[in-house]
């Protein structure tokens, strides 16, 4: 009889955060930027250059471990974590190791089985980011860009709660979207702002003790992280079952080829030679700071849902959706502040916004329409001034470069024609060319007329009502 194996998961978890300049200096922290052109003496570890704390990055940590129901701690200091790479230019990170900012934490999840799970935080700490090693396979060599060194983290470190890898995205999302409904950061996962290291370990069903575990990095989508659990947990059932040992140790996951291979064995904190900071004022959290951050925490998405269940009355499915991410939340609100009704904004944003958003391959926090655009098409077409799929290629430009729709159908000349005179005369016409659909539609055969209401949007270059063109049509007939 094969054994039954249980998988024992814990995360830990880099997010970037939304700072406009980098935790120890004044150099800008934005993405995208020619190589070392953001950097500076304290950055790139230059001799006798001091580090000072921007004060925004202790806020977010403390706001982050407030939303997650950690312990903050009132005296905290930071560390040098020592260690040689050439992306770390003063051969130490400053990190938090004795003292961290939060500790004692836990978050919710949903599990598979619709039941509710805490997922203990083990702490969060602040850090700063090292820099970005570039291979260059055509000229075999190795760059380096200080852009991103200093760039400020927190590391939120999970307990060891979590058993699959359905658990560990339902917490993942779970962070994703209290810290982005924070603005602490816009944890994009392809540029590298949220960031999992999967700690993972296999025993049987109902042993007591962990058994080895392994630690994976470079996973940078929610499918590589489902991927590389379901690959290691399988990879470490075989050694067990083949009366191999699983060695504790870091690996690689590559995504493309579905496997992980080893990096090194798993070094212990004395390897790192941790001391406190010796340029580094320790940090004191105030009862005033504490309440200040506090009274400034959102509406977080629990909160969200039940308020548009009550105050808008939209179907629970669009109220998933649109809470889903915090920037359709605040375009929604927005939007139906302008007047809009609720179910008109969410249709727009369920259908033909969702829709782009996938085909482009645009993120929500990337949608450049205002709110107050999107209620003046949506008012263009309950006015019946523009039909359904005129409005439709308006938003399409308005999604491209927030057009005004107002002006855009008036220079554009896309009103519908509501002049009854010239529709009737249209359709006459129609009625003439099309002999034999006209004897289809008498003879009972109803589709006919939608081919006749299609001649007459042509004529009409699709600035007519199509629900009045049908009532003229059948009028004629």
């Amino acid at each position: 009889m094969s054994k039954q194996y249980e998988t024992v998961i814990g995360l830990e978890v880099h997010v970037e955060l939304a700072t406009k300049t980098k935790i120890f200096c004044g150099c800008s922290t934005a993405f995208g930027a020619e190589p070392n052109t953001q950097t500076c003496p304290v950055c790139t570890g230059m001799p006798g250059s001091l580090p000072v704390l921007n004060k925004q990055v202790l806020e977010y940590a403390i706001a982050v471990g407030l939303a997650t129901n950690c312990d903050i701690t009132r005296y905290a200091k930071f560390d040098r974590k020592n260690y040689f790479y050439p992306d770390n230019p003063q051969n130490y990170q400053i990190s938090q190791l004795y003292l961290p900012i939060c500790r004692n934490g836990g978050v919710e999840i949903e599990t598979a089985e619709g039941g509710i799970k805490t997922v203990g935080i083990h702490e969060i700490h602040m850090e700063e980011d090292a820099g970005k090693l570039i291979h260059d396979e055509w000229e075999d060599c190795s760059l380096v860009d200080y852009n991103r060194s200093g760039v400020p983290l927190i590391e939120i470190v999970s307990e060891p709660d979590m058993r699959s890898a359905e658990e560990v995205i339902a917490y993942l999302e779970k962070l994703r979207l209290v810290i982005q409904y924070l603005g602490a950061s816009d944890c994009k996962l392809q540029e590298g702002s949220m960031r999992a290291d999967v700690n993972l370990s296999v025993r049987e069903v109902g042993a007591e003790t962990f058994g080895t575990r392994t630690e994976m990095k470079n996973l940078n989508s929610f499918k590589a992280i489902t991927r590389a659990i379901e690959g290691e947990r399988e990879r470490q059932i075989d050694l067990i079952e083949s009366g191999e040992s699983v060695v504790q140790e870091t690996r690689r996951w590559d995504d493309a080829k579905g496997e992980s291979y080893a990096m090194r064995s798993k070094e212990d904190a004395q390897d790192y030679r941790y001391f406190p900071d010796p340029d580094l004022t320790p940090i004191s959290v105030s009862e005033e700071m504490l309440a200040e951050i506090r009274a400034k925490q959102p509406e977080f998405r629990t909160e969200k849902r039940k308020r548009y269940k009550e105050e808008f009355d939209i179907p629970d499915y669009d109220i998933e959706i649109i809470t889903g991410e915090k920037p359709l939340a605040d375009l929604f609100e927005a939007t139906v502040a302008f007047g809009s009704q609720p179910k008109k904004v969410s249709n727009w944003l369920m259908g033909e916004t969702l829709r782009l958003m996938k085909e482009r391959e645009v993120d929500a926090s990337d949608l450049c329409f205002s709110p107050e655009n999107l209620a003046k098409l949506i008012a263009l077409t309950e006015s019946r001034a523009i039909n359904s799929s005129v409005a439709k290629e308006v938003f399409e430009v308005m999604f491209e470069k927030d057009i005004d729709p107002e002006k855009y159908v008036e220079e554009k000349g896309l009103k519908t024609v509501n002049d009854e005179g010239a529709l009737k005369k249209v359709v006459e016409e129609v009625i003439a060319a099309n002999p034999q659909s006209v004897e289809d539609y008498r003879n009972g055969k109803e589709k006919a007329i939608g081919f006749l209401v299609g001649q007459t949007m042509k004529a009409m270059k699709g600035k007519a009502d199509p629900g009045a063109v049908n009532r003229m049509l059948k009028e004629l007939l």
